[in-house]
């Protein structure tokens, strides 16, 4: 067996694992495969092996995948196959993020959404996004402060972006920290959630998407929705080295 089959299947007995913890049906968790810089055929290999769902962190970087890459351009004929934006999105490349990904999961302004939201109109499609919280004090992660003015305004202004197809939030938990800090971050998403569903309901909040390869058990126990797997399938992850973005 290959060590992507291997680890693949070690990621699927942890998260069924996870699951009977919780009380919960495998069904309701989606595998989010995290492909930021490894190359495209490790993308194809995945596929094959019946993963569906993948995360980029970069415009750029998935731009030349999907170009250059005759494994990667083959394996997405499969139209069940999905890539994500889950890294920070800059709004003057919301233009390339629309034509190239599924959706992005990383939202986190208002300038950014009527960005998207004209792009996608202009490619005739309707772009399903997720709102990045940052609930970590950590300055390098990025995401909207809960509390905060943007946050506020973004929510009011969604439910009339009708090219946008709001599906949920994101959050990345703290790094290094206690189980019950990770536990915290998890549960608070999950309660920023609950409130802003209640007080917006022409939106559509239903996905929680948390939880990496170090957390991801404590993510479906706190109600996570998506995991999102990168080190745990694919190996330690090399630095990227492309152009900035």
């Amino acid at each position: 067996m290959t060590s992507l089959v291997e680890n693949l299947e070690r990621v699927e007995a942890a998260i069924q694992a996870a699951c009977r913890h919780a009380g919960r049906p495998r069904a309701e968790i989606e595998l989010m495969a995290v492909s930021k810089t490894y190359p495209a055929a490790t993308i194809a290999e995945a596929a094959a092996l019946g993963l569906t769902l993948f995360g980029e962190n970069r415009v750029q970087e998935f731009a030349a995948k999907a170009l250059h890459a005759a494994a990667l351009r083959d394996a997405l004929q499969n139209p069940a196959i999905r890539v994500h934006l889950i890294g920070h999105l800059q709004s003057n490349k919301a233009q390339r993020a629309a034509e190239i990904f599924d959706a992005v999961d990383s939202l986190d302004s208002v300038r950014l959404a009527e960005r998207l939201n004209e792009a996608a109109g202009k490619l005739g499609k309707r772009l399903p996004v997720l709102i990045e919280v940052k609930l970590s004090p950590e300055e390098t992660k990025a995401g909207l402060e809960p509390e905060s003015h943007e946050a506020a305004r973004l929510l009011e202004a969604l439910p009339n972006l009708s090219r946008l197809d709001t599906r949920g939030l994101m959050t990345i938990a703290p790094w290094g920290v206690a189980e019950d800090v990770t536990r915290a971050c998890f549960r608070s998403l999950r309660t920023w959630r609950d409130r802003w569903a209640a007080a917006h309901p022409k939106l559509n909040l239903d996905v929680l998407s948390m939880g990496m390869s170090g957390d991801f058990a404590l993510a479906i126990e706190e109600g996570a929705t998506r995991i999102r797997i990168g080190t745990a399938l694919f190996g330690k992850r090399a630095p990227y080295a492309g152009p900035p973005e």
